[in-house]
């Protein structure tokens, strides 16, 4: 007998100890006999004394839970009756003095040649200590795996953030207290000598919010730490009170127990401090808190970047602003509002600007462009093309020469950059506009109606490479605009939405201008909201809008106006339309037939025997008999001439229906064109009317 078997017979070596020193036994099990021969070593895994087994199988997996017993049985009779070589189980034995130990069990099934089942060898050995190094490196892995993804996950967050607001909305946005896991954040920044705390997020802590700015001192745990420059890890939070008496009437309402107080240093520079806290800790391994300043020395970088981008932008966008006209003259005749709004992304600025310019004889000059560029040089120079512009416009020129010198200017500045612009000459008193563009969009008119037109305005090469190219034509165009009708002009940032082509853009702005209020200060707020943010502009937006006064007449003498492209053919159904509607609306529609009639007879005169379009007015005069008088006006001065047609002619006749529907018509010279004119009526005079109400 060997000392082993001395010791264990002699009860000087337990079951535990023979676990340790020998984890691995055999068996072989007769099937014929239902006999099952294991070793004292294996005998010791299933935890059965070796004098004390009695051979049986059942004797051996007595002690396992009834649920694991059935398991294993039934592992091992589909092994034999399926006819496989061999099985293995892997289940726990349950011990009296503490957790169980698991087993493990590899057999092979000995056959006969008629394939039936006659014997199972195998081995049996003791898992437990790989078990239980199993979970803990489980265990272990899934901490270190929570703590990699709290890192990434507000690294990735932080790394898209460009400006403060930026790194707080990460922060404290929807899920930033769960990239951190953690349930309450206060994030603090030194600002002259105080700790202004930026971000609060996390439910009770809002009763902290009358600490949000004080002086940098150590009368509070976040404002230490960062004096400090050391962490400050917080097990019990009620204990909080007896180093911090000032926070003693706060404790009692914020609903944690447990908090880390973390300076933020960036380039040995404190910055601020974030405290972290948390409901359902009251400890901190190492781990725990290495994790905790990690993220504070992310947080630490985001913000130093952000800060230096806002201060950056800061001047930028101070730069430009000093370049941009500080004060829009007053104009007679209509209103003017000016936009500028700078990209939400980049820290450089562009060189997109707007200007309005007071020219001779009470004319004014509106301008918007874009030099290339997203940088200082770009404003640089945007604020001297638009001077020379300027200077170029006062001194009277026509549109097409005021662009050709702006050009040349650029040219001869020896930069590589070009500019783009859009130009006009405006005389309010006649509606009149003189249009030029260099590269640039054009124009967009609302009617009086609140439909949207884009007139087509012939354009030149941009500002700079016309010069260079040797191609300074910059074709004017004139445009009409009626009293009450807008125009707006803009650079492309308003229309240019990210992965989507640029009609698409002009869709939207025709539909915004055409939805929004007539005030053009109150539009342009209008268009703002609706386009710029609405895109998340990554881009600079200049923006001007120019409102000729409305010309309503009178209750007693009413009156519309309204210019038709000529080539905008359902503009001529929508004008015969407005007219038989404001009739109706006036109160005579007795006249509503005969005015669209005419409406479209001396639109289609025009329409078709001139170059131009028309500007329709509908007026009713106030006379004891009112009449209702049709004036068209285009820039022809071939006055129309009476025809006549045959039987089978389709045309020749409106002269033919003026005269059989008007009370009289006529025709007048109006600048450079003329106007056809008829009146209709008379209508019923109302009573007040004819009471002189």
């Amino acid at each position: 007998m060997t000392d082993e078997d001395r010791r264990t017979r002699n009860g000087e070596i337990g079951p535990a100890e023979w676990l340790a020193m020998n984890r691995t036994g055999s068996f072989d099990w007769d099937l014929d006999t239902g006999t099952i021969d294991v070793d004292k070593s294996g005998l010791l895994v299933f935890g059965v004394a070796p004098d004390a087994f009695d051979g049986r199988p059942v004797s051996l997996i007595a002690r396992l839970d009834p649920e694991e017993r059935a398991k294993l049985e039934d592992v091992v009779r589909q092994a034999v009756t399926s006819g496989e070589v061999s099985y293995t189980a892997h289940f726990p034995i349950p011990q009296a003095d503490g957790p169980p130990h698991w087993t493990h069990v590899q057999a092979r099934i000995l056959r006969s040649p008629d394939a039936r089942a006659r014997r199972i060898v195998g081995v049996v050995r003791d898992t437990t200590a790989e078990v239980t190094r199993f979970a803990f490196v489980q265990e272990l892995e899934k901490r270190r795996e929570v703590q990699t993804n709290i890192v990434e996950r507000t690294t990735a967050a932080l790394s898209r953030a460009v400006t403060v607001d930026d790194v707080t909305a990460a922060l404290t946005g929807p899920g930033g207290l769960a990239r951190l896991g953690a349930d309450g954040l206060a994030l603090g920044l030194v600002e002259n000598g105080s700790l202004n705390i930026i971000a609060l997020s996390g439910e009770s802590l809002d009763v902290l919010n009358d600490l949000r700015l004080r002086r940098l001192d150590r009368g509070l745990p976040l404002a230490e730490a960062v004096l400090s420059g050391r962490p400050r890890f917080v097990s019990s939070f009620p204990s909080l009170g007896r180093d911090f008496p000032e926070l003693v009437p706060y404790l009692a309402r914020m609903d944690f127990r447990a908090a880390c107080y973390l300076p933020l240093v960036a380039q040995a520079r404190a910055l601020g401090g974030m405290a972290l806290f948390y409901r359902g800790r009251t400890s901190f391994n190492a781990d725990e808190r290495n994790l905790a300043l990690g993220l504070a020395a992310i947080v630490a970088q985001s913000l130093q970047r952000a800060i230096l981008f806002d201060e950056e932008r800061e001047l930028a966008t101070g730069l430009q602003a000093t370049m941009l006209p500080r004060r829009i003259p007053q104009i007679t005749g209509g209103e003017i509002a000016v936009r500028y709004h700078a990209a939400w992304s980049g820290r450089q600025v562009g060189g997109d600007w707007y200007d309005v310019i007071a020219l001779p004889r009470g004319r004014v000059g509106i301008v918007v462009g874009d030099v290339q560029g997203h940088d200082t040089h770009a404003a640089a120079i945007m604020g001297q093309l638009r001077i020379a512009l300027r200077a170029y416009a006062g001194e009277g020129h026509a549109p097409s020469t005021v662009l050709a010198r702006a050009s040349r200017f650029l040219a001869e500045l020896d930069t590589n950059r070009f500019a783009t612009c859009t130009y006009a000459q405006v005389d309010l008193g006649s509606g009149t506009l003189r249009a030029v563009r260099a590269g640039h969009l054009g124009p967009l008119i609302r009617h009086t109606d609140g439909r949207v037109g884009q007139p087509k305005l012939r354009g030149g090469l941009p500002l700079g490479l016309a010069t260079v190219f040797g191609d300074e034509e910059f074709p004017e165009t004139r445009l009409d605009l009626v009293p009450g009708e807008t125009l707006v002009l803009c650079t492309d940032g308003l229309v240019e939405q990210p992965g989507a082509d640029i009609d698409a853009g002009l869709t939207a702005l025709s539909e915004a201008i055409s939805s929004g209020p007539p005030q053009a200060e109150a539009l342009a707020d209008h268009l703002s909201e609706r386009l710029w943010e609405r895109w998340g502009s990554g881009d600079d937006v200049a923006l001007l809008v120019l409102r000729r006064s409305p010309d309503p007449g009178t209750p007693r003498a009413p009156r519309i106006h309204q210019y038709i492209h000529q080539a905008d053919p359902q503009g001529l159904s929508d004008a015969r339309a407005a007219v038989g509607q404001a009739l109706r609306d006036w109160g005579m529609p007795e006249l509503a037939d005969d005015a669209e009639l005419l409406t479209g007879e001396l639109l289609v005169n025009v329409l078709l025997h001139t170059e131009g379009g028309a500007v329709l007015t509908l007026e009713v005069l106030p006379e004891p008999v009112r009449r209702v008088r049709l004036s068209v006006q285009d820039r022809s001065s071939a006055w129309p001439r009476r025809r006549t047609p045959g039987e089978a002619a389709t045309s020749g006749r409106g002269l033919l229906l003026l005269d059989a529907l008007a009370s009289r018509w006529g025709v007048e010279p109006r600048g450079e064109g003329k106007a056809v004119w008829c009146e209709i009526g008379p209508a019923a005079v109302p009573a007040d009317a004819a009471n002189g109400a």
